[in-house]
């Protein structure tokens, strides 16, 4: 998961020659992105349902997405390192691979072990596609077109984000859950043949090392952005691996309102991150704090003022909001920290994000499986507050103006 910025993929590759259109090239690179944001963060609608089948807690069942996020974190770094000068195609169409095999894996399993380990190879295709998919991308375009090449690749997160889980979620109550990872394992088969008949060789001219990955470590704010994405990420996670449970045994509601509602939290992302690129303009500090603020309270009071489908309808549109600032807010705070290093510091961002959606999760089914599902949400509202008092207390907005980076999910 990555911005513009956000890359391994060296700078110093050179681009293919464009005797064809370049943007079929791209657009099969945007599918892949939202097909992997789709089939990581499938469970969270099927949560229930995998929990019954396969006799474990609705906790325990959350670990589907805790350790792809913990192999995706590694993943972005030893990928991107191990992969050294291959032809970057060939990268991309392995992992793509690790999705079609992951689903399958997860469709057919009916122990649970065997499921977790399905999804850890999903976490091998997360962690090395968003280290490298968005920036081949503007490899990809003429000079000039990167932002529209860009722009193109975080349409497909958008879209998965939106349509992808709730979609998953309704074939999941139509059909059985594992219909579910069929269909993705299906649409992880479509965009491998997409790739392989349409991307053009991308050949790589130098290589990262481990050598180069801690330079941003080494700048205090970027310290600061990183302890600032742990919280608000655990915090994210840590209430919304659980949503589902929560609206079907709190909020009362049945399955079908349920993916109803998960549609319009995404759509109201899409508005958080219209919101939040205002609101950044202005003030990476601010933008930073209402997304800790607006994110805190919205998930924390849905134990009190979410019991029923209105008030429930409200809290997720505007937690969905607050989640369409997160990312774009992180990402341009530690852009800003540390432009120099954002090779190098790409990996760092999208380890760190992982590791925190993964320990988000777990915090999360720890909370549910010893307290109720309620308590997720509390614990994801309280460390969502505490980014903001962190922010609050000793972020400082630099002179530098901001940089409206797309989001990252």
């Amino acid at each position: 998961m990555q911005n513009q910025t956000n890359t391994l993929a060296t700078e110093a590759e050179t681009s293919p020659s464009h005797h064809h259109s370049p943007w079929p090239a791209v657009i099969s690179i945007a599918i892949g992105a939202f097909a992997l944001v789709t089939t990581e963060f499938l469970p969270v609608g099927l949560l229930p349902a995998i929990a019954a089948e396969l006799g474990v807690t609705e906790g325990v069942a959350g670990m589907m997405v805790t350790v792809p996020g913990l192999v995706a974190a590694l993943a972005a770094i030893l990928v991107t390192v191990g992969i050294g000068k291959t032809d970057r195609r060939f990268v991309l169409w392995s992992l793509t691979g690790t999705m079609l095999v992951s689903n399958l894996i997860v469709a057919l399993s009916h122990s649970f072990p065997l499921v977790l380990f399905g999804r850890a190879l999903l976490g091998i295709g997360v962690g090395g596609f968003w280290a490298l998919g968005p920036a081949l991308s503007t490899r990809l375009v003429p000079p000039g077109s990167e932002p529209r090449a860009l722009s193109m690749i975080f349409a497909g997160v958008s879209i998965g984000t939106v349509a992808g889980v709730p979609a998953g979620a309704l074939l999941g109550e139509l059909f059985g859950w594992r219909i579910a990872f069929h269909a993705g394992g299906v649409v992880a088969l479509l965009v491998l043949l997409t790739q392989m008949r349409l991307l053009p060789s991308l050949p790589a001219k130098s290589s990262v090392t481990f050598r180069q990955l801690p330079e941003m470590l080494r700048v205090p704010k970027a310290r600061l952005g990183i302890l600032i994405t742990m919280l608000v990420f655990i915090g994210q996670f840590a209430a919304y691996t659980y949503i589902t449970p929560f609206l079907s045994q709190v909020a009362h509601l049945d399955a079908r309102t349920i993916s109803i509602l998960l549609l319009v939290y995404g759509a109201a992302g899409l508005a958080g991150n219209v919101i939040g690129g205002k609101i950044l303009a202005r003030s990476v500090r601010a933008g930073l704090i209402t997304t800790g603020v607006v994110m805190g309270l919205s998930t924390a009071l849905l134990p009190l003022l979410g019991t029923g489908l209105i008030g429930a309808t409200l809290l997720v549109i505007v937690w969905g909001i607050a989640f369409g600032m997160m990312p774009m807010s992180v990402q341009t705070w530690i852009f800003q920290a540390a432009p120099h290093a954002m090779e190098s510091g790409g990996a760092v961002f999208v380890t760190t994000a992982q590791i925190a959606l993964a320990s988000g999760a777990l915090v999360g089914g720890v909370a549910v499986d010893h307290l109720g599902v309620s308590s997720a949400m509390v614990v994801g509202g309280v460390l969502a507050l505490a980014m903001a008092a962190v922010t609050m207390r000793w972020a400082q907005d630099g002179e530098q103006p901001a940089t409206k980076l797309h989001a990252v999910h």
